[in-house]
C-alpha cells in the first residue's frame, strides 16, 4: 500500500516533494516509524502521512499529534511553516474525527481511502478543494 500511495502522491504534481519513507525517530526510550514524509513547496512544511488499515479512532490523533511536535523540533528547518499531519485510513467516523481531531494546536487531517481511484474530474476536483482549504490555513 505505501508504494502505491507514495506513487499516487508524487504524481500530484510538482508542489509535493518526498522525503522518506519508514522514517524512524526515538522520542524518550521508544521508537517509532513515520509512514510518509513529503515537504509541500508552496505551502512551505513538511507533511506527515499515516497510514491505517483500520478506521481512525482517537489514539492515531495522538500518534499524529506526537509525530508533528517531534517533527517541528526535530526536522523543521528556518523559515519553514510548522508542520501538518495527514491520517488515511480504512473507514472514518465524521462525529469521532471531529472530537479527536478539533482543537488541536497541529494541522492535522482524516481521510478515508480507497481502493480504486475516483475518475479524474471527480480526482482533479478534490484535489483543488484540499489545495484551497490548506493555503486559507
Amino acid at each position: 500500500m505505501i508504494h502505491h500511495l507514495e506513487s499516487f502522491l508524487l504524481e500530484l504534481g510538482s508542489d509535493f516533494c518526498f522525503i522518506g519513507r519508514q522514517k524512524r525517530l526515538r522520542v524518550g526510550n521508544s521508537w517509532y516509524r513515520v509512514d510518509l514524509i513529503f515537504f509541500h513547496r508552496r505551502l512551505r512544511c513538511l507533511v506527515i502521512v499515516d497510514l491505517k488499515v483500520d478506521a481512525f479512532c482517537p489514539a492515531d490523533a495522538g500518534q499524529m499529534h506526537l509525530y508533528l511536535n517531534f517533527a517541528r523540533e526535530n526536522w523543521t528547518h528556518e523559515g519553514e511553516n510548522p508542520p501538518v499531519g495527514l491520517i488515511l485510513c480504512a473507514q472514518k467516523d465524521a462525529a469521532v474525527v471531529h472530537y479527536a481531531l478539533d482543537g488541536l494546536p497541529n494541522q492535522v487531517m482524516a481521510a478515508e481511502y480507497r481502493t480504486a481511484l475516483p475518475d479524474e474530474k471527480q480526482l482533479v476536483a478534490e484535489l483543488e478543494r484540499t489545495r484551497a482549504i490548506l493555503e486559507n490555513r
